[in-house]
């Protein structure tokens, strides 16, 4: 997986994270602080507190880097070739690539089990996307219903004829 980017939120908190420890070495209260930077009072306490523990370098945003991913970058790569051979190639019945069917590749290729919510992010991470069946009946005749939409249907839609009479009612 990709490394994990500070977003712009990230950014204004460094922002507000440097200049409350300015405004403190300038003299300034945690509590003007606080009301100037729109946060807590106890957010600006453990900030001043971190700065004056670690200098001003303890101040900056660490994100966590996350769990290590379960495939290696290898393993990864070669997943696009694997759907390449298409789901029948693995002994699936239709040629469509569901999540449960590459979880299910992925366990049997890699030794690896994934959740098939979890795939789908996997998929996207190698420019494939999930696919969803399109549910039929076995027994669905695709000429009877044509027939069907274009000469009953019509019939049905047909608005009787005004008679000219009047309605009681």
């Amino acid at each position: 997986m990709a490394r994990r980017e500070r977003s712009p939120r990230h950014a204004v908190n460094q922002w507000r994270r440097d200049r409350a420890w300015a405004l403190h070495q300038a003299g300034w209260t945690g509590r003007a602080i606080a009301h100037a930077l729109g946060v807590t009072e106890g957010a600006v306490s453990q900030w001043l507190k971190r700065a004056r523990e670690g200098g001003p370098e303890a101040l900056c945003v660490r994100i966590p880097p996350g769990p290590t991913p379960k495939l290696t970058a290898e393993q990864r790569a070669q997943l696009p070739t694997l759907l390449a051979h298409g789901a029948e190639a693995y002994g699936f019945l239709g040629d469509v690539w569901t999540t449960k069917r590459v979880a299910t590749l992925i366990h049997k290729e890699f030794g690896i089990r994934y959740h098939p919510a979890h795939v789908s992010r996997l998929l996207r991470a190698v420019g494939w996307s999930p696919q969803k069946p399109i549910r039929r009946a076995t027994q669905r005749d695709e000429a009877a219903i044509e027939r069907w939409t274009t000469e009953r249907w019509p019939a049905l839609q047909a608005q009787p004829k005004a008679s000219g009479g009047r309605l009681c009612g």
